[in-house]
């Protein structure tokens, strides 16, 4: 038997209201002047002023850096590491969905260990401790406020570059549902679909242990109940405490067991088409898990319960193939795009993805090994 290890925030703070305890956070790290990295969108909701009034309110001077951009890349870690050192800064706060928190994790990781973001592609590369660094959610999808990922695009080949290194996950991550009512509909379904994602392909994947598939089970369960709920009703403050722990809870299953080739593939379209990240992965979600299936039968059954389906008295394929339908209907139901060619996705692209996706470190835990024409495939029928 392998050894195993599971990573995750020192400390998470979760539920409404857990924002307020930010100064006290901030005090107990040491820091004195952090670096907020956020992106437009924050600034313009009023979210990045109420952190910095809050920071402000307990003696702290903060410094802005809201030019972060969807799907990051290594240009804007760049201008961001400029920021940091510029200002004299001590430690990061992130703030918004995973762009900003894979955008501060890449300032950090180059600040304290040099170089370039591209020399940190790939397992473990960083050399040194980030700065304190302190994540706030505001999306429940991506889980990137508790992971060691990080995700960045690289603007010279259009490939985004995984990291993965334990020394990027946070010191402390907020999920307060109180900054997610504001996220429209579209982002609300998307986010979803993606915790859904990490869940799903966590729970199937050849790294799996009985700690991962608690998470990815609860997850899984969580997102079938809430999710449709949070797309109907933003201001529903249940679903969206539920959604919080769902995507939280299915970050903690994958950032442990890793991924597959959902994620190997919706990589390409980020980095090719500069698309919704948890679209992307809705999309391929039912084609990767039909293929996957004859490798995981027992498991996908466990996901089709979860998801609300009912199971009894089918045989164990049976029940699995009720997995898939009910991923189908839920994308559905919160409006989802019908394909990727919808999208803007080309034909003439897919061998060149084909062939990056082969290279992603999250198909290395994928249940079944694919073949480039089995990729292609699935990338032509999510079209």
């Amino acid at each position: 038997m392998s050894t195993t290890a599971f990573f995750m925030p020192t400390v998470s703070l979760m539920g409404p209201g857990s924002l307020q305890s930010l100064p006290e956070r901030v005090k107990m790290l040491g820091g004195k002047k952090p670096l907020v990295v956020a992106d437009k969108g924050m600034t313009q909701l009023g979210y990045t002023a109420k952190i910095t009034e809050l920071l402000g309110a307990a003696g702290f001077e903060s410094v802005v850096f809201d030019e972060t951009v969807p799907n990051p890349t290594d240009t804007n870690v760049a201008d961001g590491v400029k920021v940091y050192q510029d200002n004299g800064c001590d430690m990061l706060i992130s703030l918004g969905g995973g762009s900003a928190h894979d955008c501060c994790k890449g300032v950090g990781l180059v600040v304290t260990s040099g170089g370039t973001i591209h020399d940190y592609e790939g397992l473990d590369q960083a050399k040194a401790a980030l700065p304190p660094y302190i994540a706030i959610n505001t999306t429940a999808g991506t889980a990137s406020e508790m992971t060691r990922f990080t995700i960045i695009t690289n603007t010279s080949n259009h490939v985004k570059m995984a990291i993965v290194d334990w020394r990027v996950t946070p010191d402390v991550a907020i999920n307060d549902p109180e900054l997610m009512v504001d996220m429209p509909q579209s982002l609300t379904a998307a986010t979803g679909m993606d915790a859904l994602t990490h869940a799903i392909e966590a729970y199937v994947s050849t790294a799996a242990t009985p700690i991962t598939d608690a998470c990815a089970l609860q997850a899984i369960t969580l997102i079938g109940q809430y999710l449709r709920r949070a797309v109907a009703r933003g201001s529903d403050m249940e679903a969206r405490d539920k959604m919080a722990y769902a995507e939280y809870l299915a970050g903690m299953a994958f950032n442990n067991a890793s991924l597959g080739y959902v994620h190997a593939m919706a990589h390409q379209l980020g980095g090719f088409y500069n698309l919704p990240h948890g679209v992307c992965n809705a999309l391929l979600l039912p084609h990767v898990c039909q293929v996957n299936l004859m490798a995981r039968q027992e498991r996908f059954a466990d996901i089709a319960a979860a998801l609300g389906e009912n199971t009894e008295g089918l045989s164990v394929r049976d029940a699995a193939e009720y997995a898939i339908d009910a991923i189908l209907a839920l994308s559905a139901d919160v409006g989802i795009p019908s394909g990727l060619a919808e999208l803007g996705v080309k034909e003439e692209d897919i061998d060149q993805m084909v062939e990056n996706a082969q290279k992603d470190v999250c198909r290395l835990t994928n249940p079944r090994e694919l073949s480039n024409a089995e990729v292609a495939d699935i990338f032509r029928a999510a079209m």
